[in-house]
């Protein structure tokens, strides 16, 4: 791995503005974390709605028509596997459009069998449904450390033709990265990116605040590269590689070190059950309360308290 060149310790004032913009991402039953949220975060923020195993799309639907009741912009994710039948995609896009929701993002799922005739996001785009509902923005997953199961030739056939998509309708698209524990993966994944002509806007996948333990928890469900793997085999030095980043805090810094031709626009954080406190952390750092480290590579966020 290619060591970081020296950088200039970034000013509070750019990580503000880029934290300005951060998502997070909460369960259809989580909504009564909705009126807290409301003190925590800007108004207009995006809150993400996951559509996780446990929950109906119609559960997602009604989450979402919620979030966005609540003066935030709803994405609730599409999973195309779970999705039995077109009538039923059809059914929940008008309701959501019907209710102000512009904005989904689509995912396949990890559901060994697909619950209908949607094996992946592109069986969705090919279907017609997205561009006939009133859905003007699509999000779509990135994987800079690679997905479990698919080449990386694969990977880049998807997004290019997911951008093609984009660009025949006229839909907005961006990619949001899956979380992991290599600082440095969008910074090496970005070139890629470019030599496969991907000119997408990336919203970058960070996880959290969570000890560790539960990181690595939910990194092996979802599958997490090489970072999960350097993590289990050096787990009493973490700390001392130099390409892990193991708290928002580290991730956020080395996002700060990207060059000014970065098509990073955003931080979008995956709160795995602890949306509360991380939007605490994020109203500290939007509100100033944080002071950098001398070496640029962390900051420590004032009066922010850690959920039990």
């Amino acid at each position: 791995m290619t060591p970081l060149p020296a950088h200039p310790v970034p000013s509070k004032e750019r990580i503000i503005a880029f934290m300005r913009a951060a998502s997070v991402e909460i369960t259809s039953s989580e909504q009564n974390h909705l009126p807290p949220l409301r003190d925590l975060l800007l108004p207009g923020s995006s809150v993400y709605i996951s559509h996780v195993p446990t929950a109906t799309l119609t559960q997602v639907v009604k989450a979402a028509v919620a979030v966005q009741a609540a003066g935030f912009k709803a994405t609730p994710h599409i999973v195309a596997r779970r999705i039995n039948y077109p009538e039923t995609l059809r059914t929940a896009l008008a309701e959501l459009t019907a209710r102000g929701v512009e904005e989904v993002l689509l995912v396949a799922g990890d559901t060994e069998h697909a619950a209908g005739e949607f094996e992946n996001t592109l069986d969705i785009l090919a279907s017609g449904l997205l561009e006939r509902s009133g859905i003007k923005r699509l999000g779509v997953a990135g994987y800079p450390e690679g997905q479990k199961g698919l080449a990386q030739s694969q990977l880049w056939n998807a997004l290019k033709s997911k951008q093609a998509f984009a660009e025949r309708t006229g839909l907005g698209m961006f990619i949001v990265t899956q979380f992991g524990f290599n600082g440095n993966a969008l910074r090496d994944w970005e070139p890629e990116l470019a030599r496969n002509d991907v000119r997408l806007p990336i919203l970058a996948g960070i996880a959290g605040p969570a000890p560790l333990s539960k990181l690595i928890k939910f990194a092996m469900r979802c599958g997490i590269g090489a970072s999960l793997r350097t993590v289990m085999r050096n787990l009493s030095a973490v700390s001392g590689i130099a390409e892990l980043a193991t708290t928002p805090e580290q991730h956020v810094m080395r996002l700060m070190q990207l060059p000014s031709s970065t098509r990073v626009v955003a931080p979008h954080f995956f709160c795995f059950g602890g949306v509360l406190e991380t939007a605490h952390w994020i109203n500290r750092i939007v509100s100033g309360h944080f002071v950098i480290d001398a070496d640029g590579t962390r900051f420590r966020v004032e009066g922010w308290f850690k959920a039990d």
